[in-house]
């Protein structure tokens, strides 16, 4: 047995080659990849503008640490802000130190404004936001924090979509932040209701209450826009990024509205690898792709197309089809690992999220020849276990 630590249950799958929406394993068997590494690599693998850009950059300089000026990573900071909603960006190595930072945030906002008094943050109930001790007391999944306990008290967790619930919280005056996920990725792609967003976002506005949002799934392209509250009109305070952001290269951002971000000052936070000049090369190639006319377009029509065809073939089914554009998915009450195996075996690699639901994540550059033999695949494993059309 390697001398690795045990903390995954590793599918006996090794990948040794990756080309847009294919993997290849070591006996040289070619996989459908519609998992993208957990929504990591959505421009596909080895994306040629990308892994130009990788190259050049690893042939010139890779890293310098935070402690000295980086020109990339203030223009990468200016193009996100620009794609955003005109935000500070801090740059780390993954979403959870993003979460992290974020939090840090919310703490040293609130409590140099309101004296300590606003030391609690609300999270939602099945929420995913890391395994950090500060980022699993905040997700809202007890599998998580399993053996961790104490977890830190200053979370409260509380019912989405439910805005009552909210209300009941923040009125006693001592709540800060609320941190949320607008479609729960590892929660099983469950998406909070427009007009609840909206009740939270204006009630913060107005209260000084900071509205978090975790795009680390839903950011990059995965819901249909760069980031996925744009198709809600609301606005959060602090957002948190990661995994596609340099698709595939380690990489987590914060961005923060000015005013709040002015509340890290020098010395209160910090990342020796955060934002350096390897990852923010590929995080540059990365929004050439993305920010090109009609990218985002193509992205939703695909992605309507293929939840349409997915729901044909568990029409008449107990398997429900959730999700939004290519952030996809299915519940599979109880089969969950059987299904995710099967399809497996069959050539198409997919993921679980939750204890029921089966993520289906093509990358943003997939085609639609390769959506159908997705398809095809997702049709026939679906049979051989008695379920589907």
């Amino acid at each position: 047995m390697s001398a690795i630590f045990q903390n995954y249950a590793r599918y006996p799958l090794t990948f040794v080659k990756g080309e847009g929406a294919r993997l290849t394993d070591e006996n040289g068997r070619v996989f459908l990849d519609f998992g993208c590494g957990i929504s990591v690599v959505n421009l596909g693998h080895s994306h040629p503008h990308v892994t130009k850009a990788i190259q050049e950059q690893a042939a010139t300089l890779i890293h310098t640490s935070n402690l000295y000026r980086n020109p990339l990573q203030e223009q990468l900071a200016d193009r996100l802000s620009r794609c955003g909603f005109g935000g500070d960006v801090f740059f780390c190595n993954s979403g959870a130190e993003a979460n992290e930072a974020a939090l840090k945030l919310a703490r040293i906002y609130t409590n140099k404004k309101y004296d300590g008094k606003r030391s609690r943050v609300l999270t939602l109930q099945n929420s995913f936001h890391g395994r950090t001790y500060m980022t699993l007391s905040a997700t809202g999944q007890d599998k998580v924090k399993k053996g961790f306990e104490p977890i830190m008290e200053c979370f409260t967790h509380i019912r989405g979509g439910d805005f009552g619930s909210f209300l009941n919280e923040v009125k006693k005056g001592d709540v800060g932040a609320i941190i949320l996920e607008i479609v729960q990725g590892e929660g099983g792609l469950e998406m909070l209701p427009r007009d609840y967003l909206v009740e939270v976002s204006e009630y913060c506005a107005k209260y000084d209450i900071l509205l978090i949002l975790d795009e680390i799934q839903t950011g990059f392209g995965r819901t249909g826009d760069i980031f996925a509250y744009k198709h809600y009109g609301i606005t959060p305070d602090i957002m948190t990024l990661a995994k596609g952001i340099a698709n595939g290269v380690p990489m987590g951002a914060v961005m923060a509205k000015h005013e709040v971000a002015e509340y890290l000052s020098a010395g209160t936070h910090g990342s020796t690898f955060g934002g350096n000049y390897l990852a923010c090369a590929a995080a540059h190639a990365v929004l050439d792709v993305m920010t090109e006319k009609g990218f985002m377009l193509q992205v939703r029509e695909k992605g309507d197309w293929f939840l349409g065809k997915l729901a044909e073939i568990f029409h008449q089914t107990e398997v429900t089809v959730h999700g939004t554009a290519l952030m996809s998915g299915v519940k599979v009450p109880g089969r969950q690992k059987e299904f995710i195996e099967n399809c497996m075996k069959n050539g198409l690699i997919v993921i679980p999220a939750g204890n029921d639901v089966v993520r289906i994540y093509p990358p943003l550059t997939v085609t639609y020849e390769e959506l159908e033999e997705g398809l095809a695949l997702i049709r026939k494993s679906a049979s051989e276990m008695g379920i589907g059309d």
